[in-house]
């Protein structure tokens, strides 16, 4: 059996089921809670962006997970034990955040200032809460992938993974909808409530018994590695130096800008997408959810397409700016299939938007790693990371409360324009992103750094 360092084929493969788990619960969690919460319940959009929001904001404590993995092993292991609590801390927040939701639909149904704001700080802090633990397993799994491979199998490895979890949302939308189908029409808050809770709370179940297979005998219980070398600690450039030479890099903070735009293009749509489904194309919950399986299944064959056929031929910085190119298409065709009102169209352009997506994603990913020194990948992978979660907390955040504006401009009875007052927008972004990608030079930056690098070396011989 082929061997990734300490992984066999197999057991990569194992090991990648927690990243599809992760996908489909994600969609599980937000997919559907944003549905339920904004159309069924009527919740400010505002209020659902912004608490969902939260989960992103919690990204900086990556950097707090995989430092306390690093040196505070726990049975001899220093990653999978972090890897089952925080699964078990998200799978409790997911079963933990219906009946709270309700419990804040009553308290804005009453009106009331002060139970409001109580229950929306509190559905702040649950997802706050949820993305820590979100944090918390996915740092220390990345670092095991790192930790049990070569810097030459690790593409592979990291390819299966992302494929994974692409899987994950796929599967995730298509049991949002089996589970949800007897729920269309339904409106009763103690019915939604009760079905709601009955299923989140077997998805959690079955996610962390899947977690629990995927990591069991993953990590040797030892401080070798699977060479039987002792793990020492790498000396690497410091927090101070690195700011030094990041700030330092014209080039860094032009790609930084680019994912920035890039995701927030990408995923303003993220939190209204199966409320535009519902308002505008008047589908049930059961045909909404699957609008996410569409768009996964686009990705999914766009990532392999990216990665297998158009990125060798084009080159990264082309494949980025064909896909992103791609998804300003694929915005303005989301926007016609409502002109239409055909449902047909709008599946078949999320399917689109997906393709592009991967194809984008996969060089996105692949420019990030040409735009990475050895010496301080640590840290420029978390710049590019905290770049990503800025973005998508953004999204949330933004994509609820411009479409609110997007309502309060056009009236309640044109949901159509008030969606695409958001969708235009992104259209506009992602113009941005491909101005912006065009300034981003891989020769430049390696110029950049090494000089900032040589200069920061002969300043501390001084």
């Amino acid at each position: 059996m082929k061997k990734v360092k300490g992984l066999s084929a197999v057991n990569l493969a194992r090991f990648s089921l927690f990243q599809a788990c992760l996908g489909c619960l994600a969609v599980i969690f937000a997919g559907m809670l944003n549905r339920i919460m904004i159309s069924e319940l009527a919740f400010p959009a505002i209020l659902v962006g912004g608490g969902l929001a939260f989960e992103q904001l919690m990204a900086p404590s990556r950097v707090l997970f995989g430092n306390i993995s690093d040196r505070w092993p726990i049975n001899g292991q220093r990653r999978t034990p972090y890897i089952l609590l925080g699964a078990f801390g998200f799978c409790t927040m997911a079963v933990v955040a219906v009946p709270y939701i309700f419990l804040t639909n009553k308290a804005l149904s009453q009106g009331q200032f002060l139970p409001i704001a109580f229950f929306s700080l509190g559905l702040c802090i649950l997802f706050s809460l949820y993305g820590l633990a979100i944090s918390m397993a996915t740092t220390p799994y990345l670092a095991l992938v790192i930790d049990l491979t070569t810097e030459e199998e690790r593409p592979q490895a990291v390819g299966i993974i992302w494929c994974m979890l692409t899987i994950g949302i796929i599967v995730g939308a298509i049991s949002i909808s089996i589970a949800t189908k007897g729920l269309d029409g339904v409106t009763d808050p103690l019915i939604l409530e009760a079905a709601l809770t009955k299923f989140m709370f077997w998805v959690g179940g079955i996610v962390l018994i899947i977690t629990s297979f995927a990591c069991w005998g993953i990590e040797p219980k030892s401080s070798k590695n699977s060479q039987g070398k002792v793990l020492i600690k790498n000396q690497e450039i410091g927090l101070k130096e690195s700011y030094k030479i990041i700030t330092s890099s014209k080039q860094i903070i032009i790609f930084f800008t680019f994912l920035l735009l890039y995701t927030l293009g990408l995923f303003l749509q993220d939190p209204i997408l199966e409320s535009y489904g519902a308002e505008v194309f008047n589908l049930p919950i059961s045909e909404t959810t699957l609008l996410n399986a569409y768009w996964g299944l686009g990705t999914l064959v766009g990532l392999l397409i990216g990665g297998l056929w158009v990125t060798p031929r084009l080159g990264k910085l082309n494949t980025a700016r064909l896909g992103c190119w791609m998804i300003l298409s694929s915005l303005l065709l989301l926007i016609l299939s409502g002109a239409t009102e055909s449902t047909n169209a709008l599946f078949g352009v999320l399917v689109i938007f997906g393709l592009a997506a991967g194809i984008a994603t996969n060089s996105a990913l692949s420019l990030m790693l040409d735009l990475t020194l050895p010496k301080m990948a640590g840290t420029l992978v978390g710049v590019w990371g905290l770049a990503q979660a800025l973005s998508r907390a953004m999204g949330k955040i933004f994509g609820g409360g411009l479409l609110d504006l997007g309502r309060f401009i056009n009236g309640p009875e044109n949901p159509f324009l008030a969606f695409s007052f958001v969708f235009s927008l992104e259209v506009l972004i992602t113009a941005l992103a491909i101005a912006v990608l065009g300034k981003v030079s891989v020769k430049r930056f390696r110029e950049e750094t090494k000089t900032s690098m040589e200069s920061l070396f002969m300043a501390e011989l001084d």
